[in-house]
């Protein structure tokens, strides 16, 4: 699946560090600070707490070394570098054993707001500071667990799954504000805001109908799903989630809530 080929990819040195050039530095200053005044009072108190014990670089795209020294210390885990897009058994077999896939390189300037390959900015700082979170980073690590055992067809459903946790999962407790722990939208500028405003549908967290909704990765999310407070997310690992997964696929997908993607014609 990997397709970097207008991307800039580094190989890591013996030491696990990669040489950026000051061009693509400066697109990660950027882009953080861009996103970073975003997120206060948005973005949830166990990303913002993360965020502080990575501490990573503003001015310099962070060295994984440096980040799995602090992830290591706070959950077990650590990073792995990675060209671009890898397969799902690639991606399921690092989670398992507690790595993190980063690709090792950023966006162009033309794609500054929006790619559809995750790159390092959207892996280092929209997912890497909820690994220094415990039930995160279980929640992870069951995840990869799964899907490496899964058939192709499960696999299919269990991306579904990640899809509304931990790449556009929202929380709110009772009586409190609705916040963001999904990387796809902490990463986001456009998303940060739209997620929160009043234009998307928000449901509570049901894993049966997460594991029924379709999406759609190029556009704005019209369906978030909302779980009450980080730890839950220890409470769905405790669940059968592959006899969830099988009653999914005996009753179906939900119709779309959005339209079609246009295929483009081939000259």
């Amino acid at each position: 699946m990997s397709n970097a080929a207008k991307y800039i990819s580094h190989q890591p040195d013996s030491q696990g560090y990669i040489n950026y050039s000051e061009q693509e530095h400066d697109l990660w200053q950027q882009l953080y600070q861009r996103q970073i005044t975003n997120l206060p009072g948005r973005a949830c108190d166990a990303y913002l707490q993360g965020i502080d014990a990575l501490n990573m670089s503003v001015d310099k795209i962070p060295q994984l070394p440096d980040l799995d020294r602090v992830l290591t210390n706070t959950t077990g885990w650590k990073t792995a570098a990675v060209p671009a897009l890898i397969s799902f058994g690639k991606f399921f077999e690092l989670l398992a054993s507690k790595q993190f896939p980063v690709a090792t390189f950023i966006r162009t300037k033309e794609e500054f707001d929006y790619l559809q390959e995750p790159d390092v900015f959207h892996e280092v700082f929209g997912h890497c500071p909820l690994l220094t979170n415990p039930a995160f980073a279980n929640f992870s690590h069951m995840y990869g667990q799964l899907g490496l055992a899964a058939s192709k067809e499960d696999r299919v459903f269990l991306a579904r799954l990640y899809w509304f946790t931990v790449e556009f999962g929202l929380m709110q407790a009772k009586e409190g504000p609705l916040n963001i722990y999904g990387g796809g939208i902490l990463s986001s500028p456009g998303e940060t805001l739209y997620a929160l405003g009043d234009k998307p549908e928000r449901r509570p967290f049901d894993l049966l109908d997460v594991l029924r909704t379709p999406y759609r990765i190029d556009i704005m999310q019209p369906i978030y799903y909302v779980i009450e407070h980080i730890d839950y997310l220890d409470e769905i690992a405790k669940m059968d989630i592959m006899a969830y997964v099988k009653q999914a696929r005996e009753l179906g997908m939900f119709e779309p809530t959005f339209a079609p993607k246009v295929k483009v014609a081939s000259s």
